[in-house]
């Protein structure tokens, strides 16, 4: 198994735990600088010799039944991913788990990879619920995983308080753990500012030395693309006068990296979505609210200043929030939509395999729909969502879902698409015995 995720969302912690929880022996090799791995593996990929030199390396022999094999940056080693295909067909009795943060940049070098031969984990930031959940506020994700909105509604300032922390905390392991600690939000900067400085570190010593000027100018570009109206990403922001081409590269070695979300515009909303793909027209977000919250210098008063915060920044930092939670869901991808004459925007269409749901992000209490209700008339949706500060309610065409319960998106659009058509049937079950009625009445 693989694991994918960008630099300090807590890959090695999470493979050391697992390893020490559930294995009775736990091998540890980081490929970062490590050059008796590199002549390891330099040579043939027999797998006996490979688990020799293992053996060598760690100071004891290795038992396959109870020993786990990790391998961190693995990227480093390029013939050491090109080898779990030799483990998979030759020695399937090793149980081995990678991990790499530059590992999407690794394959487009040419890496030869074992497709088919290992399975992959996406590891991002703590969600919102896990966030709470590190605070021990347990009690308030059972309560939204259960649906009680009567019992939410009732506690809703505590949800809006802790949401206001995670705007500004963000979801990174060490400054979740640190916040969760001490409630210092000065400590939780100081951290994101050292993620951001190695981020920029990792542009200078990995990416070519001709693209690194146009990474970090896209990399900084990004807040103020956000803070637009039209968030659509525009490369005249990045440098004047600038035109994909220059910057092909750069985007695709920061997407790579995992660092930055692509959101891509679709044509019609129709599935599959992918098919009405506009590959010209996205937007850009960051791996972590907290992250942009800290390259924005979002300030700390704003936490106290009512519901300020998810207005600040022309809610740019609400819909970095919501992007972030939905690619935590597993089987659903990520659009938006525009007319042709981008004078109407739907900020979010969910893919679910089944269905297409747009999702509306308000960061204001009194809300016009607009874009969303014209979509809704075009396209006639099974359902569509708002989501905002506003308290849940249904209506005939629109759920509004509150900001805090964005993560359980999938539930709630299940639930009342099933309602929908509970509804749509006794409708038609009615109009069909009342016609049946006429007929009979008639002869």
């Amino acid at each position: 198994m693989i694991i994918r995720g960008a630099r300090q969302v807590g890959k090695t912690w999470l493979m050391k735990e697992f390893g020490a929880k559930a294995y009775k022996n736990c091998v540890y090799v980081n490929f970062d600088n490590n050059r008796r791995m590199r002549e390891l593996f330099s040579s043939d990929l027999d797998v006996n010799r490979i688990i020799t030199g293992i053996e060598l390396y760690a100071g004891h022999k290795i038992d396959p039944v109870d020993t786990l094999l990790v391998f961190d940056e693995v990227q480093e080693v390029p013939k050491a991913l090109t080898s779990l295909k030799y483990f998979n067909e030759n020695a399937p009795q090793y149980q081995i788990l990678c991990a790499g943060s530059l590992l999407g940049v690794a394959l487009h070098r040419g890496t030869s990879f074992p497709v088919g031969k290992v399975e992959f984990l996406d590891l991002c930031p703590l969600s919102f619920a896990e966030f709470m959940r590190a605070l021990g506020k347990e009690q308030f994700v059972e309560l939204l995983d259960k649906g009680d909105f009567a019992m939410i509604t009732s506690f809703k300032q505590d949800y809006i308080d802790l949401l206001k922390h995670y705007y500004y905390v963000g979801g990174m392991p060490e400054a979740a753990a640190c916040f969760a600690q001490g409630r210092d939000f000065n400590e939780a900067r100081e951290i994101q500012e050292r993620v951001l400085a190695a981020y920029e570190q990792d542009f200078s010593k990995h990416a070519p030395y001709g693209v690194v000027p146009r990474i970090r100018m896209l990399w900084d570009s990004i807040p103020a693309q956000l803070a637009k109206e039209n968030k659509k990403f525009l490369y005249g922001l990045v440098k004047e006068g600038a035109r994909a081409r220059e910057y092909e590269y750069a985007l695709m070695w920061l997407v790579d990296c995992g660092l930055i979300h692509k959101v891509h515009r679709v044509s019609a909303p129709n599935l599959p979505l992918k098919a009405y793909e506009d590959l010209k027209a996205f937007k850009l977000f960051f791996v972590d609210v907290g992250l942009l919250s800290c390259m924005t210098r979002l300030r700390q008063e704003v936490l106290l200043d009512g519901n300020e915060l998810f207005r600040e920044y022309k809610g740019a930092l609400t819909e970095q929030y919501v992007l972030q939670q939905l690619k935590t869901l597993r089987g659903v991808e990520t659009y938006y939509w525009t007319n042709d004459r981008n004078t109407s925007e739907v900020d979010f269409l969910l893919d679910t395999g089944n269905a297409v749901v747009p999702l509306e992000v308000k960061s204001e209490v009194n809300l016009q729909s607009k874009s969303l209700k014209a979509f809704a008339e075009k396209f006639k949706p099974a359902l569509s969502i708002r989501s905002s500060m506003r308290d849940y309610s249904r209506e005939d065409w629109l759920l509004n879902l509150p900001l805090y319960a964005i993560g359980n998106i999938l539930s709630m659009s299940y639930n009342a698409i099933k309602d929908t058509l509970c509804i749509a049937a006794c409708y038609i079950c009615i109009a069909t015995c009342y016609i049946r009625y006429i007929i009979g009445h008639s002869i």
